[in-house]
């Protein structure tokens, strides 16, 4: 599975190199945020200094592709990622996990607009043999 990152830094991962990714949650969002990506070829770390420390999710990967957009105010990076394995991490299970609950609640509103879940089932005709 590829996941795109954009942080707002110049990170110049060449393509192929594997890293390590950590993200933080949010504890008021819930988000997840990049705290560092290390290059494990090289063994630059990049990290991020406003990041509160809290929970954490470490995950591998290797870079897929690198663009790194420079001058004025959009100077960021977005790098493509093909994460190792399940390596996905808590954060995007508790994302998961957020989705299913608010699938679930509108099941649930569905099912009381149509009706019927709170109906008594016809009895059934006795029969005849």
């Amino acid at each position: 599975m590829d996941r795109k990152l954009v942080v707002n830094a110049h990170l110049a991962i060449a393509h192929g190199h594997r890293v390590e990714v950590t993200e933080h949650v949010d504890q008021t969002t819930g988000e997840s945020l990049i705290g560092s990506v290390i290059d494990l070829d090289t063994g630059i770390r990049y990290r991020r200094v406003d990041v509160s420390r809290g929970e954490s999710i470490r995950w591998l990967g290797r870079v897929i592709d690198c663009t790194v957009a420079i001058g004025g105010p959009s100077a960021r990076t977005v790098l493509t990622v093909d994460v190792d394995g399940d390596g996905r991490g808590a954060a995007s299970a508790r994302t998961a996990l957020r989705g299913a609950d608010a699938a679930v609640d509108a099941a649930k509103a569905e099912a009381d607009r149509w009706g019927g879940g709170d109906r008594e089932p016809e009895p059934e005709p006795e029969r005849f043999w």
